[in-house]
């Protein structure tokens, strides 16, 4: 066996043993992932491991923002446009605009070469904070604007970050000229982006097939990000307005067969591209390690923790009066959309959490400029930047449960929760009532016989059933009525394999059966836990 195929096996089995124990020790697996990479990187004859970033950038980051566009509404997403814009777009800027001037007058680099390491550490990565807030139960609008933030932010500092290596490289920047190409690349990947949406959504009805269907919404992304990436854009736009196209259009176009198969395939995807993502950035430690050996340690850490420093603050300064000054200035604004509680934004600005775009950005830093010469700090960006994830992923992910606590968060997110629990079950109700009316159209319709009548009148009737009256009482019933419904289909899925053992069915009648089970249980899980539909 390879040393290669070695290698993957044991990423493999860390990412499995990983999840066990975050999951033992609550804590989010992207945090034990890193530091298990990092104490990979330093195992002694061990092969070395080097993130190409054409990797990240090109293969890993388009599923990744292609599933979160699917999996955000539409309609939620548009009501937090206004604080999703100003911290995917104007944080990241302004986080830019601080790290590039500490990084002029404190560490002496060179304005361009402060915009580089700007540009690469000004996004953070939602991946481990969205994990703890869901864990959590944090209000809605916060998981809402986080990920819409998650979505977007990327693509501002990919751009930026492009136009600043243009810079050192050529020696020249044009500020108006850059301005204008920013806002045609925005515009510009938003059309293409729903474009490609359309199309993918129409060759999928066009297929009817779920396994064809599954295959083109892989390939979706990657025509998405690939085109504009390719002509100058970063290709993160398009992929996001993909996406959100999909998820408002998509549920009437998909058929079910696919959407079970789908959300099970999409769902280890992005499992297993999360993990490789986290594992790999900690076992990038070896490689900085030897890449910066000639530099003094000490000048080193200085940066890296001036540079951490300054990005959290940034964050912090930025998120404050973007919040409430706009509603100060406009009234209209402040009736429609209150100003919230101070501890919306404190844990909006505590959650700038670092991740693997930095990372790849910083390593895809070309090694000479247009003169041949090398490019400026080069190794300290790199050894600042993975600083900056360890620092933040780290220390402010470890944190995070503790400052949600100390907010006051999970209580709001807790009524929250409950009160989208009455609005569901009376979403249920008002459908099972309107069914129930047009069954009786459908029924002297067709001239429906009354054995068949009476069959989809108790179908519908047990549904309704299943729905509490009142809440309170009602949950808890389900959850032991759910409870004992799984050890009902348990008996009946031994009692099915017995059969089989016994030569009394097929292995091909066994699966029927079992997959019917298979559907009846999920359909019960889904109701009977928090993570799911009903509670």
């Amino acid at each position: 066996m390879t040393a290669i195929a070695q290698t993957i096996l044991l990423m493999m089995a860390v990412l499995a043993a990983v999840a066990v124990a975050a999951k033992r020790l609550h804590v989010a697996p992207s945090i034990l992932l890193v530091v298990a990479g990092v104490g990979m990187a330093l195992i002694p004859g061990l092969p070395r491991v080097e993130l190409a970033p054409e990797l990240v950038l090109l293969v890993i980051l388009p599923p990744l923002i292609y599933s979160a566009g699917v999996a955000m509404s539409w309609r939620e997403f548009r009501f937090n446009l206004r604080p999703i814009a100003l911290l995917a777009f104007g944080a990241v800027v302004f986080t830019t605009g601080a790290i590039a001037t500490a990084a002029h007058y404190i560490l002496h680099f060179d304005w361009a070469v402060g915009f580089v390491l700007g540009a690469i550490i000004a996004p953070p990565d939602v991946v481990a904070p969205l994990a703890i807030a869901r864990r959590l139960g944090l209000p809605r609008r916060l998981v809402v604007i986080l990920e819409g933030e998650g979505l977007a932010n990327d693509a501002t500092a990919l751009i930026l970050y492009r136009f600043a290596v243009v810079a050192v490289s050529l020696g020249t920047f044009s500020p108006a000229q850059a301005s204008g190409t920013f806002a045609a690349i925005v515009v510009g990947e938003i059309v293409y982006g729903i474009a490609i949406g359309w199309l993918s959504l129409r060759l999928r009805k066009w297929a009817r097939e779920p396994r064809v269907e599954i295959t083109l919404s892989l390939m979706t992304p990657y025509l998405a990000y690939w085109v504009p990436e390719h002509f100058g854009g970063s290709g993160v736009l398009a992929t996001v307005a993909c996406g959100l196209y999909v998820s408002w259009v998509g549920p009437r176009l998909i058929p079910s067969s696919t959407r079970l198969q789908g959300i099970f395939f999409w769902d280890l995807i992005v499992y297993l591209i999360e993990g490789f993502v986290f594992l790999l950035t900690g076992l990038q430690a070896r490689t900085l390690i030897e890449q910066v050996h000639a530099f003094s340690i000490h000048d080193l850490m200085y940066a890296t923790l001036l540079t951490t420093a300054i990005a959290i603050a940034a964050r912090f300064i930025w998120v404050f009066p973007v919040t409430y000054v706009p509603r100060w200035i406009n009234p209209a604004l402040a009736k429609r959309d209150p100003s919230p509680p101070w501890q919306f934004p404190f844990l909006l600005g505590f959650t700038g959490v670092r991740g693997v775009v930095s990372l790849a950005a910083a390593l895809a830093i070309p090694y000479t400029v247009a003169s041949g010469a090398a490019f400026p700090h080069r190794d300290q960006i790199l050894f600042i930047t993975f600083g900056v994830i360890v620092i933040t992923l780290v220390g402010q992910g470890m944190m995070l449960p503790f400052v949600v606590q100390w907010l006051g968060l999970t209580k709001l997110g807790r009524k929250e929760h409950a009160d989208e629990i009455k609005d569901e079950l009376h979403a249920r109700q008002a459908a099972l009532k309107e069914v129930k009316k047009r069954l009786e159209e459908a029924v002297k319709e067709h001239a429906l016989p009354d054995e068949a009548a009476d069959h989809l009148r108790t179908r519908n009737q047990s549904r309704l059933q299943v729905l509490p009256t009142n809440l309170t009482e009602g949950l808890d019933q389900m959850r032991k009525t759910a409870a004992l419904k799984l050890e009902l289909i348990a008996a009946e899925r031994d009692f099915i394999y017995q059969l089989l053992r016994d030569g009394k069915i097929t292995d091909e009648a066994r699966r029927r059966i079992e997959y019917e089970l298979d559907l009846e249980e999920a359909g019960v899980a889904n109701r009977g836990t928090d993570g799911g539909g009903w509670i």
